[in-house]
């Protein structure tokens, strides 16, 4: 007998908190510690493995979900979570860990996706899931900033599988907005722990994953998971493009994203984390009102966040410029 799919998101919670209050307490002394540098938005050591919470929720929550490729994201999920902890206590190299994403990433394209969406659209996937996997991990640099991406991603998601008639897959998109809300708790400014790229690399290739999964059983039109975490991915490719441009090496650590630097610029932790929340909720609102009532002019939609994008950017970049001319020791 299948369980409720209310049972889901309940259990996720449940797991998470209970996780989450051992990383908080007994477990503290265990974890990795995020120490400040440089290049660091904090003050002060914090632990950064509760993204381990996260996934606990949300693994246990996939192992009582109904969704038919539950048996190929649980490996695929148990890996990335492996190596990333495995990260968050070693610094292992870029490399190494671009490797294993690349074979996780492939592994799922290829027995998910070729009957469904062709093999060109397969290695086109393959990429797309090692840059969202790493997206989340770079915008995961502020107080409640990816744990409020991905509740309010992933609801975005559950809400376009509910749309469409999907409720396994509703079900388990809430329970990783479960999960992220217990962890958000914690992570609020100012963040007792940070989550980690335990948490985010995994969060990442589940936000990719499942939005190509939904793409590929027609549950919704490409545009839509691409519009629910637009503004995440629109900061990190437009940051990391530039240092490329300008010859420095994209993976290392930095504080150049949009976000960075509006906190840097003196907004803070909080108000940055609810600006970018308003701006998350609005595309997410967006995409599932053109779902349901003008699925045509998506692409338009999301041309049109694109420009909104581009407004605000071009904003900052200009405060920034101000900001970096008049205290250029704080803008380096």
């Amino acid at each position: 007998m299948s369980p409720p799919l209310w049972l889901l998101p309940v259990v996720s919670a449940l797991v998470s908190a209970g996780v989450l209050a051992w990383l908080l307490g007994a477990g503290r002394e265990r974890m990795a510690v995020d120490l400040p540098n440089e290049r660091s938005l904090h003050t002060r050591p914090v632990p950064r493995s509760g993204g381990l919470a996260v996934m606990a929720g949300t693994l246990s929550a996939l192992m009582l979900s109904e969704l038919p490729e539950r048996w190929v994201l649980l490996p695929a999920l148990a890996v990335l979570v492996g190596i990333s902890l495995v990260d968050d206590f070693r610094n292992l190299s870029a490399a190494l860990r671009f490797a294993v994403q690349g074979l996780v990433a492939a592994a799922l394209a290829a027995l998910l996706l070729p009957e469904r969406l062709g093999w060109p659209v397969v290695v086109f996937a393959v990429p797309v899931m090692v840059w969202m996997t790493n997206l989340f991990n770079f915008m995961d640099g502020s107080d409640g900033l990816a744990g409020g991406m991905a509740t309010i991603g992933f609801a975005t998601l559950a809400a376009a599988a509910a749309i469409a008639g999907d409720a396994a897959m509703a079900a388990f998109c809430l329970a990783v907005v479960a999960a992220s809300l217990v962890f958000l708790r914690a992570n609020w400014h100012p963040a007792s722990i940070f989550m980690g790229d335990g948490g985010s690399v995994p969060l990442g290739f589940a936000a990719a994953a499942l939005g190509l999964i939904g793409i590929s059983r027609g549950l919704w039109p490409a545009w839509l998971p691409v519009l629910a975490f637009s503004m995440f991915i629109v900061d990190a490719t437009v940051t990391l493009a530039r240092r490329g441009l300008r010859g420095e090496k994209v993976w290392q650590a930095h504080r150049t994203h949009y976000y960075q630097r509006m906190v840097r610029m003196g907004l803070g932790h909080a108000r940055v984390a609810k600006l970018c929340y308003v701006a998350m909720a609005g595309s997410g609102l967006s995409a599932l009102l053109a779902v349901a009532l003008f699925p045509r002019f998506g692409w338009a939609l999301l041309a049109v966040w694109l420009g909104i994008y581009a407004v605000a950017a071009r904003q900052i970049d200009l405060h920034w410029q101000r900001f970096a001319a008049q205290n250029p020791e704080s803008a380096r």
